[in-house]
């Protein structure tokens, strides 16, 4: 893995956000739900859902990623899962901060599929070996990330947490 990485910045975020809700509009999808994967989507989420106008925000929190790099086999949803029928004949916006692997993308769009009326995904990043390619990407690179959020060491450490992930 390379040592090169993206630094991204709040105030480079929120030109990215602006920039993604911008697109989004202009290809006339009017999501009813942004469905965030949290953590990194969560603020993906708050900020497309105030640039589209969109109130109907909903979290579902996946583990894969156990360090810079390192992953699960597989992603695995975590309690509690959204219930499907409330997204029921919705259009719904899949929001992450970054599709890496697409894994993650995957397993939410396949939880949505049967029963949305549409489903499309939106990220600020994007990777080049993604298995998603999502509709909305504000910029692709195959760099590491350092989010704004991520960087800093945590106020408090938790046995266990993995930083970066």
């Amino acid at each position: 893995m390379s040592d090169v990485r993206e630094n991204l910045t709040y105030e480079k975020f929120g030109v990215a956000i602006r920039e993604l809700a911008q697109t989004i509009a202009d290809d006339g999808y009017q999501p009813d739900i942004i469905l965030s994967i949290a953590r990194g989507g969560v603020f993906v989420a708050g900020g497309l859902g105030y640039a589209l106008d969109v109130k109907n925000l909903h979290l579902v929190n996946v583990e894969f990623y156990t360090g810079v790099g390192t992953t699960l086999d597989m992603p695995v949803m975590l309690a509690p899962v959204p219930n499907a029928i409330d997204f029921s004949d919705k259009k719904v916006l899949i929001t992450d901060d970054v599709a890496d692997t697409g894994k993650t993308l995957k397993l939410v769009h396949d939880f949505c599929l049967d029963t949305v009326a549409e489903v499309r995904s939106a990220v600020v990043y994007e990777k080049s070996h993604s298995l998603v390619k999502c509709e909305y990407v504000w910029k692709r690179t195959d760099d590491w990330i350092n989010f704004p959020w991520s960087v800093d060491e945590p106020v408090v450490k938790r046995a266990g947490q993995v930083r970066d992930a």
